[in-house]
């Protein structure tokens, strides 16, 4: 798996020209699913995005997790953070995982990250056009990929 983590003062995503999901002050994750991932790749996951600490504490260093904040969490998926772009100018999508590994494991990772900060895990429509609009706040960006844990 692989995450763009950017912590935002809010962020939206909007389907068809509705707002399917908005949150305020938190962490707008974009979540690229790999055919090789698992429910190992979820925990790791959570776990850290949970509590990474990219909010700014008292003294303005970056101390505080998501929780510490009480901040929200707007998870995106998108296959394209599997490209490869190891050959020619046109990416290859051959490492995402289909629909039917990647759906569940969409959604179990949204419910993992749900329980681990206590609050509602905001999230698109696996698969639709989604117009994704935020306010970045830094701007803070990490890039995580589970199979670079080390």
């Amino acid at each position: 798996m692989r995450a763009v983590i950017q912590r935002v003062q809010s962020a939206s995503v909007t389907i068809d020209g509705t707002v399917k999901s908005s949150i305020g002050q938190g962490l707008l994750i974009l979540l690229g699913i790999g055919h090789e991932d698992g429910s190992e790749d979820i925990d790791w996951l959570v776990k850290k995005i949970a509590g990474l600490r990219i909010f700014d504490d008292e003294e303005g260093v970056m101390n505080r997790s998501v929780m510490d904040v009480e901040g929200e969490c707007l998870v995106v998926s998108q296959f394209t953070l599997m490209a490869s772009t190891k050959k020619g100018n046109r990416p290859s999508y051959i490492g995402a995982a289909g629909h039917e590994l990647a759906i569940p494991l969409y959604e179990r990772f949204c419910d993992e990250l749900s329980r681990a900060t206590g609050k509602t895990v905001g999230t698109g429509t696996f698969g639709a056009d989604m117009k994704v609009a935020l306010v970045n706040d830094g701007p803070v960006t990490i890039i995580i990929d589970t199979k670079n844990k080390q």
